[in-house]
């Protein structure tokens, strides 16, 4: 193990040895300074390392001319585009600490991360001015970068701007390992967020974890998860400075799909929702297929895939005849739908931040996408263990990665130890010191199990198990997840159960396929209010949910469910912005509908499953 206190070192592609996060930037930068390092879909936008280079220059100059200084904090409220990558490099750059917040924030949410990080700059756009004014925060300066706005200063000023005789690498040079690279508030789904203080030595220990992939110049990855989570800063602004992956900035979710066949990443970083809904839209093709033929082969194809699947996770051979159907399967069908997607010349495909079902894993390991799943939080800087290619054992996270010690307490709780894990909690030295013990092992919360060749299985959060009636513990996730893989109609469940006899169950619809349900039924344009009391949609629903019962114990089975008549969006009452469920809200929220689901006499809308 190397000590938190010691100086992580990485060496850079450059074959330079680098310890911080700017450093690496810099060299980084010179390698191929005419190379586009960010850009948006279509090239409408293409920055070139040295002007990448150049303009974090001329931005930090300008910022410390707004007083900006070493330690100070600055806020950042941007969608993914270049600037925030400009600007963020930037401030690091000062000895200065960044951090995002969730674009969906409310104004009473703006006002406690403002107020705890202590930031007198806020750097946004024009769309984000009015949450920021409503919060009742006074900034000293408010940047705009995409054009003026009365009461701010434009990015463009700032630049055109610097201060004078300022020594600009004698800044960067300043940097230390224990400086701050950014804070990443929580999510906050069982109270208020937390600002994680992340170091220059935090990311580079997540740099040396990643190495072995052999990021460079010639791999392109898609930032379109928020910048205020942990997984798009390092997986692809963090791998964009230290290994020189090139970026394309997604900054509308919806534009998603059409910016894979325009990047053809090498490198895509997914959650869970992400790949389920790249799934049902794969799904949604080959049901409209009008060929026969075309139809049938593609069936053909996924159950050849589907096995050969089953045998690459389950660690056995294919044998000759599957490996020979696989061979013709994936020539015919699988190929021609990775090109579709934008898969065609992905090498490394990612999921994380939340429990992925297995059927999940198994139907893109079919597909030739085998995703490697990725396990930690904010706190271990998104890293802590991961399968590999070598290591695809399904059910678990993988083993830890590169200087990372894992192990377990005496009730299941998974410890962690290594250069990965945070400084603390920001104000919070009472927290930090609950969550990090004196010889630096951090309580995830996380409840596991390890096999004998040292796999991690997450069963679920500690303080989200269901203790039924009968004192049995219940993991909702493995509940929730073999029901949404059991129909791509099914977008969210929650499954409910503490100290009562049996499992219920809320559930959502996925608003996308729902629509192509409404077509079907010949009601196109149908409200999904409306469509969630449809009896073929409940029959579908309940199908799925008996479909996810014959997967777990007797004791695990969803017995009634109630279909929630709306969507549940991130960032909203019941989703964070991350899309983790917000158990206690929507325990209140919902508390009408929850004890109809445990009534003696039936009510409207509580489906029994039989």
């Amino acid at each position: 193990m190397i000590d938190g206190t010691d100086d992580i070192v990485l060496v850079h592609p450059s074959g330079n040895e680098v310890r911080t996060a700017v450093e690496a930037f810099q060299h980084t930068a010179r390698m191929h300074p005419d190379k586009v390092a960010l850009r948006t879909p279509g090239g409408h936008q293409e920055v070139t390392w040295r002007e990448y280079a150049r303009r974090v220059e001329a931005i930090a100059s300008g910022l410390a001319e707004l007083g900006v200084r070493r330690g100070d904090t600055v806020g950042l409220m941007l969608t993914n585009r270049p600037e925030f990558n400009l600007v963020d490099t930037a401030i690091t750059h000062l000895g200065a600490i960044p951090f995002s917040v969730y674009n969906t924030s409310a104004p009473e949410q703006l006002q406690f991360l403002f107020t705890d990080a202590g930031n007198k700059v806020v750097v946004t756009e024009q769309v984000f001015l009015s949450p920021i004014a409503a919060s009742r925060v006074t900034f000293e300066h408010i940047v705009t970068v995409d054009g003026p706005a009365d009461g701010a200063l434009e990015l463009a000023e700032i630049e055109s701007n610097p201060t004078a005789n300022f020594d600009f690498e004698a800044s960067w040079r300043a940097v230390t390992p224990d400086d701050l690279v950014t804070l990443v508030y929580t999510s906050g789904t069982t109270g208020p967020p937390k600002g994680v203080e992340v170091t220059q030595r935090n990311a580079i220990a997540a740099a040396r974890a990643i190495a072995g992939f052999d990021l460079g110049f010639e791999d392109r990855a898609i930032s379109y998860l928020p910048s205020a989570h942990i997984a798009d800063r390092i997986s692809t602004h963090g791998a964009n400075q230290i290994f020189g992956v090139q970026i394309t900035a997604v900054g509308d979710l919806r534009e998603l799909m059409s910016a894979l066949s325009d990047v053809r990443p090498t490198m895509f970083v997914g959650v869970p929702r992400v790949w389920m809904k790249i799934k049902a839209g794969i799904e949604a093709k080959l049901a409209a297929e009008t060929n026969p033929i075309t139809s049938k082969l593609a069936a053909w194809s996924f159950a050849v895939g589907a096995r050969a699947a089953r045998a690459t996770l389950n660690g056995t051979p294919r044998g000759r005849a599957l490996q020979l159907q696989y061979r013709v399967a994936d020539t015919l069908v699988f190929s021609k739908v990775r090109t579709a997607l934008g898969f065609d010349q992905l090498r490394l495909a990612f999921t994380g931040a939340a429990a992925i079902p297995v059927e999940i894993l198994e139907y893109f390991t079919g597909l030739g996408i085998p995703l490697l799943e990725i396990w930690g939080m904010s706190e271990t800087i998104g890293l802590g263990a991961m399968t590999t290619a070598d290591n695809l054992k399904i059910g678990t996270v993988g083993k830890p990665v590169t200087g990372v010690e894992i192990r377990l307490a005496a009730d299941g709780e998974v410890l962690v130890r290594g250069p990965i894990v945070m400084r603390g909690y920001r104000n919070q030295p009472e927290k930090t010191a609950e969550t990090i013990d004196s010889d630096g092992w951090m309580a995830t919360g996380d409840i596991g199990k390890c096999d004998d060749n040292g796999n991690l299985t997450i069963v679920d959060r500690k303080k989200e198990l269901i203790v039924n009636s009968s004192g049995k513990n219940l993991a909702p996730n493995n509940i929730e997840n073999a029901v949404k893989a059991s129909s791509s109609l099914i977008a969210q469940v929650v499954a409910i159960g503490n100290n009562q006899r049996y499992v219920t169950a809320l559930v959502t619809l996925d608003p996308d396929v729902t629509d192509l349900r409404a077509e079907a039924l010949g009601v196109p344009g149908a409200q999904l209010a409306d469509l969630a009391a449809h009896p073929k949609i409940v029959e579908e629903a309940t199908l799925a949910v008996r479909a996810g019962n014959a997967k777990l114990s007797r004791v695990e089975q969803v017995k009634r469910f109630s279909i929630i008549p709306s969507a549940w969006v991130p960032g909203g009452d019941e989703l964070t912005p991350t899309m983790k469920l917000r158990r206690t809200p929507i325990a209140s929220k919902y508390a009408d509908t929850i004890k109809a689901l445990y009534a003696e006499r039936r009510y409207d809308g509580v489906i029994n499953v039989g």
